[in-house]
């Protein structure tokens, strides 16, 4: 579950961005972009087809826990070390508790500098923004709100694996972002990265970190996000002054959405944590949310952002 708030462009955090400047970057020759193994975008793309193949991925369904089994395989095949954190959310709306597993993979386990990067498995429940009524009780199939921002992290994984970062990268997928009912409380919300944070506030401090939400669309439009802005405006010019450098054209300056999302409690827990996210999809919990509707393209600009940021730590 995203929520927004359009956000006009204040003149101070545009200024600060400017100023940030790209003035002394220089382009990167795609040749030596990431000094190593390449980030493949059809390769993302097909990870990304392979989650909505299983089917739906929402809590409880049968998509889930095979999505849950492939998700942990695929991660155990690449990362140092690679586990499974259940959890079970007592649902008082149903009065009933859910089974939920948040999935983690990490390179160089020992290293006291950490990068961080996430993405929710989970698809939502409810196609509640479908134009039809008659679809709004039926889960969608999260083509781009999940498996986009999942597809980029186990591409990122294998590209890691075949030449190690240069400092501790953990891959957090959560679950749970998207289970909520809606009607304006988000306390439903977010469940997994609720469940990561509490476990881990005042121990766990990455320098920076990035979440990856609806990252896949054809028509790539990643603005910076109101609320990455306020709380971490040096992460945010770091990351868009990156895009800018290797020439990136789904990564626009121009705040527009606050966006509730799963950065949100890692950020109430001190974890320097943004958001990318283009919140310009029509398709939006709804059926529509396929991969015709997605990108290698988009795909491709987002992992080439993530490895070169953590290549340059």
């Amino acid at each position: 579950m995203k929520t927004k708030t359009t956000y006009w462009p204040c003149l101070l955090i545009a200024l600060f961005l400017v100023g940030c400047g790209d003035s002394n970057k220089q382009p990167i020759d795609g040749a030596s972009l990431l000094d190593g193994a390449r980030f493949d975008g059809d390769g993302a793309f097909d990870l990304l087809v392979r989650q909505v193949d299983i089917g739906t991925r929402h809590p409880g369904s049968p998509g889930h826990r095979d999505a849950q089994l492939f998700l942990l395989d695929t991660l155990r095949a690449l990362v140092d070390t690679a586990y499974a954190e259940p959890f079970t959310y007592f649902d008082p709306k149903v009065d009933t508790s859910v089974s939920l597993t948040n999935i983690i993979g990490v390179f160089r386990p020992s290293d006291t500098r950490r990068f961080l990067l996430c993405a929710h498995w989970d698809s939502r429940p409810y196609a509640d923004r479908d134009p039809d009524p008659a679809n709004r009780e039926t889960p969608i199939p999260g083509a781009n709100d999940g498996a986009s921002g999942v597809a980029v992290l186990l591409e990122v994984a294998r590209v890691l694996s075949l030449d190690p970062p240069p400092v501790g990268v953990d891959i957090v997928l959560f679950d749970g972002e998207d289970y909520g009912r809606g009607g304006g409380d988000v306390s439903d919300y977010f469940l997994g990265a609720r469940e990561f944070a509490r476990k881990r506030r005042g121990v766990y401090r990455p320098e920076i970190g990035l979440l990856l939400d609806m990252v896949g669309d054809r028509n790539l439009n990643i603005h910076v996000e109101r609320n990455s802005a306020d709380r971490y405006p040096d992460v945010v010019a770091k990351v868009w002054n990156a895009a800018a450098s290797l020439g990136l054209e789904g990564f626009r300056r121009e705040p527009k959405y606050a966006i509730q999302d799963d950065h949100i409690p890692l950020m109430d827990a001190g974890m320097p944590v943004i958001d990318l996210i283009d919140f310009d999809y029509p398709p939006w919990h709804t059926l529509g949310d396929t991969p015709d509707k997605c990108s290698a393209e988009s795909l491709q600009q987002v992992g080439d952002l993530v490895l070169h940021l953590i290549r340059r730590m």
